[in-house]
């Protein structure tokens, strides 16, 4: 058996198993390595974890062959409500019917099972399930780890794609900074009365932004959403703990009467709100990719889009870099993937976190001022178009399987 590969792709989660299958399209083969049993991440149900997909990561699933499995299991967004306390002056983004829609919302499970089932037909990809890494190495010809079982995968250039404790990333020494919020996001699938309309709603408020994001239909008709609602820290333990109806009555109290009566709730879990950014997205034949080197906040739904942004371009200059003639861990490619990637991500990360910190002023003047500039974009068609570019994604150098 033939253990070298291309790519050397550490973590087997969204943007991993992304980036092995858009390599697979331009005839880059690969080893994806996950600790992970992909029947526990595939299991039947929802419960509330879904990701926003951009138009430009759509175009992405769309060039690398996904979109006909996914487009029977996506709620597109057709408009993008902000709210500060739900008071008047907020702002509503809708695009013109020729310009499509805001993106669309998946079930993460929809996304891995499309995923899974892609990777698993693809003779380019080498997928190692369930496997433990026992060590690394980056030498001056390739790459290589060693499993669990004793078995040594060898490749030309390792990412690492394993979220935001990235194991790899801090074997490699790089320099990260973070910060926490001293908040958790509280991900829960709902069943409400009134429709949804395709309507995304951020709806802020001092202790963190509530959002409600539209999904699916069930089979039955009833009409889901799925919540992330931001909690301190201090209070997440017994929000969690809350029986179904008392957690269901505070959801009310901070949404209103828009989707009639809440039915139902799903399983409910959390996870705790934090900011990352590393100095370097690049080492000794070593990329970094998604989380393990940017995590941001999830208020504007970005973080898996700015992963597959990612995506995009480091296989774009890798297939460049190797119909030159080039390997994929020369220095060359992964300066030319840093150089591409840094600001935009940089960027980003600024800007959500410069977002969560103006939402979160307390005080009735803060929500006066924050409501005046909401009500001056909303009256300035130039700055509305902007920021839904930004949301859609199609702003800036786009990577080729990016755009449409």
């Amino acid at each position: 058996m033939n253990n070298k590969r291309d790519l050397l792709i550490l973590g087997g989660g969204l943007v991993g198993m992304t980036l092995a299958l858009t390599a697979a399209r331009k005839g880059i083969s690969s080893h994806v390595v996950d600790r992970a049993d992909p029947a526990d991440l595939t299991a039947e149900g929802f419960d509330g974890r879904a990701s926003a997909i951009s138009t430009a990561s759509w175009n992405l699933f769309t060039n690398i062959g996904l979109a006909d499995r996914l487009e029977p299991h996506g709620c597109a967004i057709a408009s993008i409500a902000v709210t500060d306390q739900m008071k008047p002056g907020g702002l509503d983004f809708t695009p013109e019917a020729h310009e499509g829609t805001l993106g669309r919302m998946f079930a993460n499970r929809e996304l891995r099972l499309a995923l899974f089932e892609a990777a698993s037909e693809e003779p380019l990809i080498d997928w190692h399930a369930k496997s433990e890494i026992t060590a690394r190495h980056r030498g001056e010809h390739g790459v290589s780890v060693t499993l669990a079982d004793g078995d040594e995968l060898h490749g030309s250039l390792m990412v690492a794609a394993e979220g935001r404790g990235s194991p790899t990333r801090d074997e490699a020494g790089i320099v990260i900074a973070k910060w926490s919020y001293s908040h958790r996001a509280i991900v829960a699938g709902l069943v409400h009365e009134i429709p949804h309309g395709n309507v995304a709603w951020e709806i802020f408020y001092p202790s963190g932004p509530f959002a409600l994001l539209p999904m699916l239909d069930a089979e039955d008709g009833a009409h889901r959403s799925a919540l992330v609602w931001t909690v301190d820290e201090s209070d997440a333990a017994g929000t969690l703990k809350l029986s179904d109806r008392a957690f269901l009555a505070e959801v009310a109290k901070r949404m209103g009467p828009m989707f009639g009566e809440i039915r139902s709730v799903g399983p409910r879990s959390s996870f705790p709100l934090g900011f990352h950014h590393t100095a370097k997205i690049v080492d000794d034949r070593l990329a970094l990719v998604g989380d393990a080197a940017h995590g941001i906040h999830p208020i504007a739904g970005q973080g898996l889009n700015l992963g597959l942004r990612d995506v995009g371009a480091l296989v774009d200059v890798l297939a460049e870099g190797m119909r030159l003639g080039l390997e994929p861990g020369d220095a060359q490619l992964l300066s030319k993937y840093e150089n591409w990637r840094g600001l935009d991500a940089f960027s980003v990360a600024l800007a959500t976190d410069g977002l969560t910190r103006i939402f979160g002023v307390p005080g009735k003047a803060a929500s006066a001022v924050r409501r005046l500039g909401m009500s001056g974009i909303q009256r300035t068609p130039l700055l509305k178009n902007w920021f839904m570019d930004e949301a859609r994604g199609v702003r800036g150098d786009l990577p080729e399987l990016l755009r449409a």
